[in-house]
């Protein structure tokens, strides 16, 4: 809501005692200049820039935005930095707390500083995304007239979570996770800084890494862990913070994992493997160290999207769909929920009866194609569609299946340079053994050649 007396006294309070506030608080940007990462966003010209004052106004002034990206990632710093660079009016709503009538205050409180003071306002909405439709739908009418400019954040993907409407009328902005890199310049700042620490206490590079590892891109998470440890160190007399006061005040165990180095592709390596040999319990410990370790839940859930066509393939057809499935799902929800959709497909995938032919048989193919053996395509096969095809001989020949008993006509369909290869091997393991038995009895048909389709 609007800032009162206590509001006030707190932020007051807060610029003569910055301690009293918590590190990650003190250590927000001010200015966009100062923000780390979602560089793309903050381009000169960009919604953000005119917002607070860079750019048109008018008929090209700043437009409502919508904020999507993970938690820690800069959401509500950058409705802060807005707040700060801005002259408009500024008022702030969680819809946790808030409701209509709240957003209805807020709407007419502007509509009153527009028409009585010439003064816009700008209202930042936290978590859009539990507002219900109705509570969304109450916002249309002063965000289509720009009696106020909205500023949202939800963490949820808006396309599910935020009404058609008022996605429409708003730009929808994508926050990336910070990177290792924007992570270790927030930590040298906030140790450096007077706001921050001040220089009381270093960081040992173990720390750092596993300060790095346990932030997993979110910024908030990365500074109260270090506050943490800085006040541990302190209070013991260090003037360095090592990785064990880091382990001691976070909970949490180093996993020994170099998401740059060897140890990042050993252990994925070993996840796919344990996957591959069925040891369900094996590969459940692989994805707990990648999870720990702060790896991307996207490359996690791409290795389980190759490992289901690579090793199981039609054995159980159900293997892709869960692998996509579960990909889909972890970028919608992110850690930490995402370990439990991870773990889902991982224990599907190991347990899936297993088969390696389809990645044998698109093998074999390639390799032909790589030692020559293409050839021109059978005339009755290509387009006919073009003016002067037929002159060519183009389509003519050819038989429709679909006009067929049984849907196959027996014509020639590869090039003549691998006639009668055989590529795919289906094994008889799952539900792969159905389809070496229609495999069979399609290639007897299709060795009828081109004297016309044969029946059931």
């Amino acid at each position: 809501m609007e800032p009162d007396l206590f509001t006030a006294a707190a932020e007051e309070r807060q610029e003569t005692d910055p301690t009293s506030s918590p590190l990650a608080v003190r250590m927000r940007p001010r200015t966009l200049d100062e923000v780390v990462g979602q560089q793309h966003l903050l381009k000169p010209g960009s919604p953000l820039r005119r917002l607070v004052g860079d750019g048109a106004t008018g008929r090209a002034g700043a437009s409502s935005v919508i904020l999507w990206g993970p938690p820690g990632t800069g959401k509500t710093t950058l409705a802060y930095v807005v707040s700060k660079a801005t002259d408009k009016r500024f008022v702030e709503l969680s819809a946790i707390t808030a409701g209509v009538k709240e957003v209805r205050a807020v709407i007419e409180g502007a509509r009153r500083a527009s028409g009585g003071y010439g003064r816009e306002t700008v209202l930042f909405l936290d978590e859009i995304h539990r507002f219900s439709k109705a509570q969304q739908d109450s916002l249309l009418p002063a965000v289509e007239n720009r009696w106020v400019t909205l500023i949202a954040a939800t963490t949820e993907n808006p396309y599910f979570s935020v009404i058609s409407p008022l996605l429409s009328r708003s730009l929808l902005l994508t926050l990336e996770p910070l990177t290792d890199d924007d992570i270790a310049a927030l930590l040298d700042r906030a140790l450096a800084e007077e706001r921050g620490l001040d220089g009381a206490v270093e960081l040992a590079p173990g720390g750092r890494d596993h300060l790095l590892r346990i932030a997993g891109g979110d910024a908030r998470r990365a500074l109260t862990a270090l506050e943490a440890a800085a006040g541990a160190a302190i209070d013991k007399g260090e003037g360095e913070i090592s990785l064990a006061t880091v382990e001691e005040t976070v909970d949490r165990a180093a996993v020994k994992y170099d998401r740059d180095g060897d140890q990042h592709y050993d252990v994925a390596s070993a996840l796919i493997k344990s996957i591959r040999g069925s040891d369900v319990d094996a590969a459940l410990h692989y994805l707990a160290r990648m999870i720990e370790a702060g790896e991307d839940p996207r490359f996690i859930a791409r290795r389980l999207m190759i490992s289901a066509s690579e090793d199981i393939g039609l054995a159980d057809p159900t293997a892709l769909p869960t692998a996509v499935a579960a990909a889909q799902a972890v970028a919608m929800i992110g850690f930490p929920e995402a370990a439990l959709t991870l773990s889902h497909a991982t224990i599907a995938l190991a347990l899936a009866p297993k088969s390696n032919a389809a990645t044998l048989a698109i093998s074999a193919a390639q390799q032909d194609v790589r030692n020559g053996m293409a050839g021109p395509v059978p005339s009755h096969l290509r387009d006919g569609h073009y003016k002067g095809a037929a002159k060519l001989g183009h389509a003519q020949g050819y038989v429709y299946p679909h006009d067929v008993p049984g849907g196959i006509a027996a014509q020639q369909y590869a090039p003549d340079a691998v006639r009668g290869r055989r590529y795919y091997e289906p094994t008889r393991y799952g539900a792969e053994a159905r389809y070496a038995d229609v495999v069979e009895k399609v290639r007897e048909r299709l060795r009828a050649g081109n004297s016309g389709p044969s029946g059931d």
